[in-house]
């Protein structure tokens, strides 16, 4: 539960942000933004003025965003003829998360508050919400734990000639057995993601999502994740999952194999573990994330496999890293054109993967929190490659 002191670091930090941004407020509407200032994911608008206290405007339920927030001024959501009279008519110049607001939604709060400017304030709210608080990297650090545990069961069940979705299927009990909330939440538009992945046969790692690895999904509707093929000897066996404890995401892969891996596979994974090391390494406060990535390409060339890093040739995903928090999907981005340095607090899931056509995938993937001694692994298991007879 986010106590009265966690919430107020996190509105005065954003208030300092408006204040310099010469704003007198935000309007906050997204979910999961709404939860991260107030404590509460109920359906609610937020007002937060640029000094003094938040109002929080509740559609429902009133009574249990009573019981879980801490800010104070929490009411019913007003009639459309009463809203403006809760903005303070001085406060003319409106922040507004565009990245995710619908058109239709920026429209409506416009109309109710006719006459004052709104302005973009996405790149701030996600830079804000990108530094973990100390209660952040316990939750963050709780959740590796959790869904570490699981990926240490899979021997326990994974056999050969299952299906895909029947290894799919077996994590995922275990993993919400565990206390796996299931809401995977990521902030792009048009990205969407069941939970993880779990694929075999390499033939089916290309797809939509904006990642190395897609898998084939059971249709064309749903084209990601584990398929009803069956998993073969002597191939590397992909878990990627997510595990949301708390509202917090935690993101890893580890790679199984039933009999013996290919000499090049092998090699390739060790490729991505010597990329992994120098990452976790460099994830210091002031370290530039394009900087970070272009270097992670420059190895996996030098290493021979640069055709084949992070995706299919032709195919391949221009990131090698991405924040994780309450959303998946958050900043920062170890990726090209991402000019800006790391912050102490941060936390990144570094994923440098490999795909060889005909031979499938390997990789590792490990969520990390940035410190001046470098990356402090919060899914904490040992990276290498489980055989299994």
């Amino acid at each position: 539960m986010v106590t009265r002191e966690e919430s107020n670091h996190r509105i005065s930090t954003m208030q300092k942000q408006l204040k310099g941004k010469g704003l007198d407020g935000a309007l906050f509407i997204f979910p999961i933004d709404v939860y991260y200032f107030s404590g509460t994911r109920q359906n609610a608008t937020l007002w937060m003025p640029v000094d003094g206290n938040p109002i929080l405007m509740v559609r429902k339920s009133l009574s249990r965003a009573g019981v879980e927030s801490p800010v104070d001024d929490i009411r019913p959501f007003p009639s459309s003829k009463e809203f403006a009279a809760v903005i303070p008519p001085e406060a003319l110049k409106i922040g507004f998360t565009y990245d995710v607001a619908p058109v239709q939604q920026l429209n409506f709060y416009a109309k109710l508050l006719a006459g004052r400017e709104f302005v973009d304030i996405s790149p701030i709210n996600r830079e804000v919400r990108s530094v973990k608080s100390t209660f952040e990297l316990q939750q963050i650090k709780a959740s590796g734990d959790a869904l570490s545990s699981i990926f240490l069961k899979v021997p326990g069940f994974l056999k050969e000639g299952m299906r895909e979705l029947d290894l799919a299927a077996e994590f995922e009990y275990h993993l919400r057995k565990a206390g796996h909330e299931g809401y995977v939440r990521m902030r792009a538009y048009n990205q969407e993601l069941f939970g993880g992945l779990t694929l075999s046969s390499g033939a089916a790692t290309y797809g939509f999502f904006d990642g190395a690895v897609t898998g084939k999904g059971l249709s064309n509707a749903s084209p990601q994740g584990a398929s009803l093929e069956l998993i073969p000897r002597n191939t590397p066996i992909m878990i990627d999952f997510t595990g949301v404890f708390n509202g917090y995401i935690t993101d890893m892969t580890r790679f199984f194999v039933i009999g013996t891996l290919d000499p090049e596979m092998q090699r390739a994974f060790n490729l991505a573990l010597h990329i992994q090391n120098y990452l976790q390494s460099e994830l210091q406060p002031g370290a530039i994330c394009e900087e970070l990535f272009f270097k992670a390409v420059e190895m996996a060339e030098q290493g021979g496999f640069g055709s084949s890093f992070m995706g299919m040739p032709g195919e391949q995903a221009r990131f090698v890293g991405h924040g994780v928090g309450l959303e998946l999907d958050e900043f920062p981005v170890i990726a090209q054109g991402f000019k800006v340095p790391l912050q102490s607090g941060q936390t990144i899931a570094i994923e440098p993967k490999f795909v060889l056509p005909g031979k499938g995938v390997i990789g590792i993937e490990n969520t990390f929190a940035v410190s001046p001694e470098g990356g402090i692994k919060m899914t904490d298991i040992p990276d290498g490659i489980t055989f299994l007879p």
